[in-house]
C-alpha cells in the first residue's frame, strides 16, 4: 500500500518535472523585470541567465522523461515571452536607451512584439528538426549579454540592435535545432 502512494507520487512529480522548470524559467523572468524596475539592473541580468539555464533544462528533461506535452509546450513559449522578451528588452531600455526617447518605447516594444509572434509562428509549427528565424532565447540572451558593453558603445546602437534581433526573429531562415 505504501509502495504503491509512494510510486504514484513519484509517477505525478516526474509528469510535472519538465513543468516545473518552466515556472522556474518564468518566475525567475517575472523577478528581472522586478529588479531592473527598481535599479538592479546586475541582478536583472543574472536572473536572465538564469531563466535561460533553466529553458535549457526544461526542454531536455520533457524530451529525456517522455513526457512532452501541448501544455508544455505552450507554459514553455508564455515563460519565454517574459524570460527572453519582455525582460530582456525592459533591461536595455531602462539602462541603456530611455534617454531616447519615444523612439526608445517604441523599438522595445517592437522586439517584444517580434518575440511574440516568433514564439506563436514556432507553436503552430511542425516539428522538423529545424527553427524558424533566432529563437527567442536566443535573442533574449545575446540582447542581455551586451548589456556588458553599455559603457562602451552609444545608445542609439541598441536601438539597432535591437532592431536587427527583432528581424531576425521574424525571418525565415532556417536553423537547426541542438
Amino acid at each position: 500500500m505504501f509502495l504503491e502512494s509512494t510510486m504514484e507520487r513519484l509517477s505525478r512529480l516526474k509528469t510535472h518535472a519538465a513543468n516545473l522548470l518552466t515556472i522556474m524559467n518564468l518566475a525567475f523572468g517575472g523577478a528581472a523585470i522586478l529588479v531592473t524596475m527598481n535599479d538592479k539592473f546586475a541582478l536583472a541580468v543574472l536572473f536572465i541567465f538564469i531563466a535561460g539555464l533553466l529553458d535549457r533544462f526544461d526542454g531536455m528533461t520533457a524530451r529525456k522523461l517522455g513526457i512532452e506535452s501541448e501544455l508544455g509546450k505552450q507554459l514553455d513559449s508564455m515563460s519565454d515571452i517574459i524570460s527572453f522578451g519582455i525582460a530582456p528588452a525592459l533591461l536595455m531600455y531602462a539602462y541603456a536607451t530611455h534617454e531616447l526617447g519615444t523612439l526608445a518605447m517604441v523599438v522595445t516594444v517592437m522586439y517584444i512584439a517580434s518575440g511574440a509572434f516568433r514564439l506563436a509562428r514556432f507553436n503552430i509549427s511542425e516539428s522538423n528538426g529545424f527553427f524558424t528565424g533566432l529563437p527567442i532565447t536566443a535573442a533574449g540572451v545575446v540582447l542581455t549579454l551586451s548589456y556588458f558593453a553599455v559603457p562602451y558603445v552609444p545608445a542609439v546602437f541598441y536601438l539597432f540592435f535591437m532592431i536587427s534581433l527583432s528581424f531576425l526573429m521574424i525571418s525565415t531562415f532556417s536553423l537547426r535545432k541542438i
